[in-house]
């Protein structure tokens, strides 16, 4: 799904002269630092001071795996990357979809699951590409999402938030006649309100993937040997099961 396109420019200057710990080095703590946003659910969320979510516990999983302890640091989505690159932790599962801007800044894993970015509006309201003409339309800053509706043409404004929820609030509230995310985050959206929301169509479709920092080659082999046994053992599935009711994984 997601999201947060800090600009090529912006990325490469995050990469700097310090090397992110190798998967040795993580190997020989015991203990792997997972960042990841904790406001994105059913995908990552804070559940009072625990983060859980689809992606937070096949992280633990793959941790488990690989036998690691898991340290999990929860950072707003716009700061994630930038974090990454600073070596504040290793890796990040996020939801963020893979893009040539951001591949030219981190390294990606194999995508652990596809999703696309889908309209969500009232009952009535405007659920397909033509029908945002002149219409106001919400998004979450820094997203890919954001870059999407961007290339819609003839909407009438586009307004940001700083999160998702905030963007659900203005919609529900009449600020805006659409908001465009996750089609996963627009279904939960659409179920809590029972009746409230609907869904539209999709905008785009994504892959989403890991990012670890750029050349940091031992502990991506390792993420993408996690994630294909998670795959292939009925791992992902369980999980996946758990909060879509149905596998996620790309086909």
């Amino acid at each position: 799904m997601k999201r947060a396109l800090l600009t090529l420019t912006a990325l490469t200057l995050l990469t700097g002269t310090a090397h992110a710990r190798t998967w040795e080095a993580i190997k020989a703590s015991g203990t792997i630092k997972i960042a990841t946003e904790g406001a994105f659910p059913p995908f990552n969320m804070l559940k009072g001071t625990q983060v859980t979510g689809f992606e937070v516990d096949l992280a633990n999983a793959m941790a488990k795996r690989l036998g690691l302890k898991v340290q999990w640091v929860t950072q707003p989505f716009d700061n994630l990357l930038i974090g990454l690159n600073a070596d504040r932790y290793d890796f990040v599962i996020a939801s963020h979809g893979v893009t040539p801007e951001r591949a030219k800044a981190v390294d990606f894993s194999q995508p652990h699951y596809c999703t696309g970015g889908a309209i969500v509006t009232r009952p009535g309201g405007p659920t397909t590409a033509a029908a945002l003409k002149g219409q106001k339309v919400g998004v979450q800053v820094g997203t890919s999402y954001l870059t999407s509706v961007r290339k819609v043409a003839g909407i009438g404004e586009i307004k940001t938030y700083p999160k998702d929820t905030d963007v659900m609030a203005a919609l529900m509230a009449g600020r805006v006649n659409a908001w465009v995310s996750d089609r996963f985050v627009g279904l939960e959206a659409v179920k809590a309100q029972k009746g409230k929301l609907v869904q539209g169509d999709l905008l785009f479709k994504e892959q989403i993937a890991m990012a670890v920092k750029k050349g940091n080659s031992g502990l991506l082999k390792e993420l993408n040997a996690a994630l294909s046994r998670a795959l292939s053992d009925g791992t992902y599935a369980r999980i996946s099961n758990t909060y879509f009711g149905q596998d996620i994984r790309c086909k």
